[in-house]
């Protein structure tokens, strides 16, 4: 699924254009997200793709939904 990511004053948010929906990450595996899975304040959980070093933000990747809670 293709989501974007991108740096709020809040945090770090989720963009899902198909859903409309834009959410706060809350919590994940690694600190810097990249390379394991993130948590989205609605409760949905991604993979997150890996990177040799942080991309620039915005960024649109190519993520794995997990679960939908």
């Amino acid at each position: 699924m293709k989501i974007m990511v991108r740096e709020t004053p809040k945090g770090m948010e989720v963009y899902v254009p198909k859903k409309d929906l834009e959410e706060i990450i809350v919590e994940s595996e690694k600190p810097e997200i990249w390379g394991g899975w993130a948590k989205l304040s609605n409760g949905w959980t991604f993979d997150m793709p890996a990177f040799d070093e942080a991309p620039k933000l915005p960024i649109t990747v190519d993520a794995r939904r997990l679960s939908v809670e």
